[in-house]
């Protein structure tokens, strides 16, 4: 895989005044979301463990027997305590997809913009927990990493590289962004994976990365992608590949057929996230998107109850 270039987290670029406007109209968004208990409501479903196994180190006279590592100690000869970390706060990743699908939009907003706010609040909102926060933009490659840090400032910084990102490619790769983040995260995460998820063949490594850490899925959608209006012949171009194509919309035929591919993209998505036991929402460029992440966590907290 080529090797991506990784951005320090204090790195300072002079932004646009568009940019900076939008970046400022997130922060004050996300904050107010946070006042209305958003904020709570993520701590409650999104929660560290506590206590966490780090390593083993030899015993010394004072130490808690009851910590000892009896394996460990076996193989050695030597007596060694189990070492640990706590765990109040957890490491987030924001993993985006940044593919040129996310340009497409038949409303005022595009499924990239409605993905930065989506991470504004996240990010907003695991910072106010005190959580590690990190983004990963990819297409059919690893466009950016950003290492996980703690603080509002760090959430901001996220937001901006989301939006200021230009990627190379136009294409998409969940499977590449999946490999690259086993690779770099060595603990476990609770990774946001935010895409349109137009893509094929991820579901094996969507299997690997949620058997290591927790993954919720956030699909964004354009109402116009899944309903094709009888207009005649139509020429549509797809925005990845380029590709020209020539479609008769009044044809009942092509309707039907484009509605069965539809429902079976929709079904297999469902079906493989409920495998996997990966909490998914699906949010449309053409509805607000606060109830539905409300509801993904109350549906969350309901399940982590029983």
């Amino acid at each position: 895989m080529k090797e991506q270039k990784i951005t320090p987290p204090n790195k300072t670029l002079s932004l646009p005044p568009e940019l900076a406007q939008k970046i400022k109209l997130f922060e004050i968004h996300s904050r107010r979301l946070i006042v209305r208990g958003f904020a709570g409501e993520y701590r409650s479903v999104f929660r560290g463990q506590g206590m966490e196994f780090d390593e083993v180190r030899p015993y010394t006279p004072g130490d808690d027997v009851r910590l000892i590592d009896w394996n460990v100690s076996a193989r050695t000869g030597e007596l060694y305590i189990k070492k640990h970390i706590e765990e109040r706060e957890q490491t987030v990743l924001l993993v985006v997809d940044l593919s040129k699908s996310g340009d497409f939009t038949t409303t005022n907003r595009t499924k990239r913009e409605i993905a930065a706010e989506i991470c504004c609040i996240l990010g907003f909102a695991a910072a106010t927990n005190n959580d590690r926060v990190g983004l990963l933009l990819f297409t059919d490659q690893v466009e950016k990493y950003v290492p996980p840090q703690k603080g509002l400032k760090h959430a901001l910084r996220i937001v901006r590289d989301l939006l200021l990102t230009e990627p190379v490619s136009p294409k998409t790769s969940i499977s590449s962004a999946l490999n690259y983040l086993n690779q770099i995260l060595r603990r476990p995460a609770v990774v946001f994976l935010v895409s349109d998820f137009l893509d094929k063949d991820f579901a094996r490594a969507l299997k690997i990365t949620s058997h290591r850490h927790e993954i919720v899925a956030i699909e964004l959608a354009d109402l116009r992608e899944k309903s094709l209006p009888k207009v005649g012949l139509i020429e549509v171009i797809d925005s990845e590949t380029g590709e020209n194509l020539l479609l008769d919309s009044s044809s009942k035929l092509f309707q039907e057929n484009f509605q069965c591919i539809i429902e079976e993209e929709r079904v297999f998505l469902k079906k493989l996230f409920a495998q996997l036991s990966i909490d998914y929402v699906k949010l449309t460029t053409n509805e607000p998107y606060e109830a539905s992440l409300r509801k993904l966590f109350a549906t969350r907290s309901r399940r982590l109850i029983k």
